[in-house]
């Protein structure tokens, strides 16, 4: 009688299924997210187009631990959609979303002074004979919308294209101003901070937190991911800014190949730089225009960028110093803050036991969680949390209390004792998981009333749906001129 064949064992376990999109027709089918060699991959079938399979963590143990900080969704005081074809077409948002906008995002004009040859909008000196402007009517309808969703809003981010050439965007910021909007934010390449210092003096009025698009340090990364050198354009952009006293948060798109070995580097520029309260690092997002770098597999996630961090600062910053933002789904988010005293720089969760306030399936009933620092935390780990604001400040000194350093009591002076480090994996075609989605916290307001969720405009089409409908009806601008480094 024959031996039975040995069975075999699959290569990987199956975590969870989900619902993700066939990156070649854009579908929506079921998923499995499976854990194979440390990692976290993402496998759908679409009927048409066959199996596909995606990285979307480099870290299994950081994805999984993670899920411990997922927290209970705040409900919108109004909804703009309701349910009809299901989770994902009914954006709005619908009933079936599971969380408020702590962020909410306007694109104020769709044209650009630069052609990136990664762009997630899609935005160009190519797009500007055809582009739109918002009007400064239709903004000030989108805040009053943002008004009735939420109450008091968190945060409103001016977006673009490029802002900065909206003829009206001093008027947009002063709008937003002078509605209840705890913080605004503008985000920007930087070129017309850099050629008009006088500009720079107007915004400060303003007081923005500013966004500024910063790659790295080597020409060699500006022309990959932006066309052309930019550096003395950015370092000329953040002189402007601190000589106007505004802050800025550095956001570099991290790309594998291009500049993931620049991500210790650009931390150690912004620790030395007046004008720079934090970085926000994102791993390229392959949508829009972004042609050179899109392969599934061979991409940077957000854990890669926590253990380059660790690597290329030689543990000034560790792996365990930060946590997952637990407003959005926890795995798309990570953060920490640090006391900057002198030379010295201390990252909190070192001297503060962060995850007993953010572990919200374990912690929530234990009895020695203090009933001031608890909200405390629970602010600065969120997507509303604005470097820079006095509410922010507040907050890092109560968390900073243990620690024994002389601190200005002057609250511009204050702010200079504290820096942020964010990373912020944005979904694509590849990576797009509903679950995620459904927790979303960063909001695209529409003309029209409604609050996308960023990752479901980006993807599945409304970002094309409004760039058509604006075209008929937005307020059409000239041609901006290229504005060369």
């Amino acid at each position: 009688m024959a031996t039975p064949a040995k069975k075999g064992d699959r290569d990987c376990v199956l975590h969870e299924i989900t619902r993700s999109l066939c990156p070649e027709c854009g579908r929506v089918v079921d998923a499995q997210v499976l854990i194979r060699d440390g990692n976290v991959t993402m496998r759908r079938r679409c009927p048409l187009h066959g199996w596909h399979e995606a990285l979307i963590s480099s870290d299994a143990d950081w994805y999984l631990k993670s899920l411990k900080y997922d927290k209970p969704g705040a409900i919108p005081h109004h909804y703009a959609t309701s349910v009809r074809e299901g989770c994902p077409f009914d954006c709005g948002l619908c009933p079936k979303h599971q969380q408020h906008t702590c962020v909410g995002v306007i694109e104020i004009t769709n044209r650009c002074n630069l052609e990136c040859p990664t762009c997630f909008a899609d935005s160009g000196l190519a797009r500007s004979d055809r582009g739109h402007d918002l009007s400064l009517a239709q903004v000030e309808a989108i805040l009053d919308r943002f008004l009735e969703t939420e109450g008091q809003p968190e945060v409103v981010q001016i977006s673009g294209g490029e802002p900065t050439i909206h003829p009206q965007l001093l008027e947009i910021l002063a709008a937003a101003k002078a509605r209840d909007i705890r913080h605004v934010m503008l985000n920007t390449n930087g070129l017309r901070l850099a050629q008009d210092a006088e500009f720079v003096d107007r915004l400060a009025h303003y007081e923005p937190v500013i966004y500024l698009q910063f790659d790295g340090l080597r020409a060699s990364t500006y022309e990959e991911l932006r066309g052309l050198d930019l550096r003395a354009v950015k370092e000329e952009a953040l002189e402007h800014l601190a000589e106007a006293g505004l802050h800025a948060m550095l956001v570099p798109t991290v790309v594998r190949g291009v500049n993931e070995d620049e991500i210790g580097d650009i931390l150690r520029f912004g620790l030395n730089h007046p004008a720079v309260v934090g970085i926000n690092y994102q791993p390229v997002t392959f949508a829009g225009r972004c042609l050179n770098h899109r392969d599934p597999f061979n991409r940077i996630t957000l854990p890669d960028v926590l253990h380059a961090l660790e690597t290329q600062t030689e543990g000034l910053f560790q792996v365990s110093d930060f946590f997952p933002v637990p407003c959005p789904h926890p795995t798309c988010s990570a953060c920490t803050y640090a006391f900057l005293h002198g030379d010295e720089v201390i990252p909190i969760p070192r001297t503060l036991n962060v995850d007993d306030y953010l572990d919200f399936i374990s912690n929530r009933t234990l009895p020695d969680l203090s009933a001031e620092i608890e909200p405390v935390v629970e602010s600065l780990w969120s997507m509303a949390a604005v470097m820079g604001s006095d509410k922010t400040t507040d907050n890092l000194v109560c968390a900073t209390c243990g620690i024994e350093a002389a601190m200005s009591l002057d609250p511009e002076h204050l702010k200079e004792h504290f820096f942020a480090i964010q990373v912020h994996g944005f979904m694509d075609e590849h990576s797009f998981d509903l679950k995620r989605l459904m927790k979303c916290c960063v909001h695209q307001l529409l003309p029209d009333g409604r609050a996308v969720p960023f990752c479901a405009y980006n993807n599945l089409g409304y970002r094309e749906e409004v760039r058509e409908t604006l075209g008929k009806t937005g307020v059409s601008c000239p041609q901006p001129k290229e504005v060369l480094a």
